[in-house]
């Protein structure tokens, strides 16, 4: 099966929603630029809802040691997704340190960046593709070519992102057979507001895919 993140959640209803909705993964966007962004006290607070078997995702960007070490303290993610221009280095020592799964996000913009990101084979746990930075790191609602990961062999784990919406997340799937599906933007009605409905619809999609 398919796993599914559903990122930028911010209220305990929209939260609700996407566990009920079986995903497997929920992710929290401490980011003060972006407009999902929740202080650590609300993330704190929001933390208590998600059951055990759901996994919890921080996401954050290029913050430095003391500032992250305070939002694992305050959050106690199950994941840290690093969203910035951290490097090979600093990922496997934050890894190492407080022991916890590490993602790496990319911006997928051409075959070159399909090779350079094998320099992170051993740092981080997962690779998450997502559309080339814009004004925010992610979370812009748009896609990227597809047809980049067509014969691309895994050398790790990793999971798709980018504009990733209930009516064409099937289609991702069938292309690219991710493992993960991360939708945030696409399950909004206006940045940063999450759409109950809509979440339900892409968890229902990505369960059909898998069906199909």
């Amino acid at each position: 099966m398919t796993d599914i993140k559903i990122c930028g959640l911010s209220t305990p209803e929209t939260l609700d929603a996407a566990v009920d909705a079986g995903a497997t993964h929920v992710g929290f966007v401490h980011y003060e630029k972006s407009p999902r962004h929740v202080s650590l006290e609300q993330a704190a607070k929001l933390r208590r809802r998600v059951p055990e078997s759901v996994k919890l995702v921080l996401v954050q960007v290029a913050m430095q040691p003391e500032p992250l070490a305070r939002a694992y303290e305050a959050i106690r993610p199950d994941v840290i997704q690093f969203h910035g221009s951290e490097t090979p280095e600093w990922i496997r020592l934050v890894r190492d340190t407080v022991k916890v799964e590490s993602w790496r996000s990319i911006g997928l913009r051409s075959a070159e960046t399909l090779d350079n990101a094998k320099k992170f084979e051993g740092a981080a746990d997962r690779l998450l593709f997502d559309a080339p930075a814009k004004a925010l790191p992610g979370g812009n609602g748009v896609s990227f070519q597809w047809s980049l990961l067509d014969g691309w062999e895994p050398f790790m784990p990793w999971a798709l992102a980018g504009g990733l919406t209930p009516d064409n997340v099937g289609e991702a799937i069938a292309r690219t057979g991710a493992p993960l599906v991360d939708a945030s933007s696409g399950l909004e009605t206006e940045p940063g507001v999450k759409d109950i409905e809509r979440i339900k619809a892409f968890c229902e999609a990505v369960r059909a895919a898998d069906a199909a």
